[in-house]
């Protein structure tokens, strides 16, 4: 069964709408993540597959928009796809009941475990320029939930953490605040894992063999491995050499977006909430987990692995 549109995701950092003029092309693709699992490090293995070369010839903000932000008019993004000869890789951070599913394109989805989703995004978070946020907000046709701005106090990480846990930004969600369910968002795109035009990967299978996943999802693409250049199309999606080149490979570089652009790329691993959080919290997280994921999405969310 395909895929339904069951909710509109609108805030003031996005709106699932701006997909309603978006015409799709035969070998589209769509890297699709809750937020902080891998969603630049994706673009950066597609472009380095699509163009064949260790960097774009642009930066990514030109190639690979979040179409779904309201970052500016959505006429504008969707005259900068129109305008694209290259294969086109696009992000969305929409759930997938509320984005609109194409048959002839190709979806990526990334996942990764929700503390340390929870910790990249709070330095994520962090690194916002208060200026953008109060653009977002001031927008004249704003519509839904505000973006808060981060907290001042860093000690205060334990506190977002067990909001996180148990404030959502949409009526039909549980938690995710300030931005969405990780856990929900991961269910809606698990849901349909088996559809031939949806790969899973996961963000520490990335980390542990990148060479192995990068061929796995060459081979989903239909793009053929040139081993002559090979070796260094791996190297250049490492996080040294994404950071190293924050200007053109983080998105909203050439926006003003962050505090610190090469921030942008702060750490690249895992377990960072360890010695941060209490047990308590560990064991609140794990049933949230269990709550809002089936079993196996659960284990899948925490350890990755591939999925037959």
């Amino acid at each position: 069964m395909k895929p339904k549109f069951k909710h509109r995701y609108v805030s003031a950092l996005c709106d699932s709408n701006r997909w309603d003029g978006f015409r799709a092309r035969h070998d589209d693709i769509v890297i699709a993540t809750s937020y902080k699992a891998g969603t630049t490090w994706m673009q950066g293995i597609c472009s380095a597959l699509v163009f064949q070369a260790t960097e774009p010839p642009v930066p990514q903000d030109q190639l690979s928009p979040w179409l779904d932000a309201n970052f500016g008019p959505v006429e504008d993004v969707l005259a900068q796809l129109e305008g694209l000869s290259n294969r086109r890789y696009i992000k969305t951070h929409l759930p997938l009941d509320g984005i609109r599913f194409f048959d002839e394109i190709k979806y990526i989805f990334v996942g990764r475990g929700g503390k340390d989703v929870f910790m990249s995004m709070w330095n994520h978070w962090h690194n916002m320029n208060p200026e953008v946020i109060d653009a977002l907000n001031a927008a004249p046709d704003r519509q839904g939930p505000a973006l808060a701005h981060s907290p001042k106090d860093s000690v205060a990480v334990g506190a977002a953490f067990d909001e996180w846990l148990t404030r959502p930004t949409f009526d039909w969600e549980n938690d995710g605040f300030p931005f969405w369910s990780h856990f929900r968002h991961a269910q809606t795109w698990w849901d349909y894992r088996d559809m031939p035009n949806i790969l899973m990967v996961h963000y520490n299978d990335l980390l542990n063999d990148t060479d192995r996943e990068m061929r796995r999802i060459s081979k989903y693409l239909g793009i053929p491995v040139n081993e002559d250049i090979w070796s260094s199309l791996v190297d250049s999606v490492s996080f040294s050499s994404m950071k190293s080149n924050a200007g053109k490979m983080a998105p909203g570089a050439t926006q003003g977006t962050w505090k610190d652009t090469s921030n942008f790329f702060h750490k690249g691993t895992n377990k960072r909430w360890e010695g941060l959080l209490t047990s308590q919290q560990i064991a609140a997280y794990d049933d949230v987990l269990n709550r809002e994921c089936s079993t196996n999405l659960a284990k899948w969310l925490e350890f990755g692995g591939h999925i037959d």
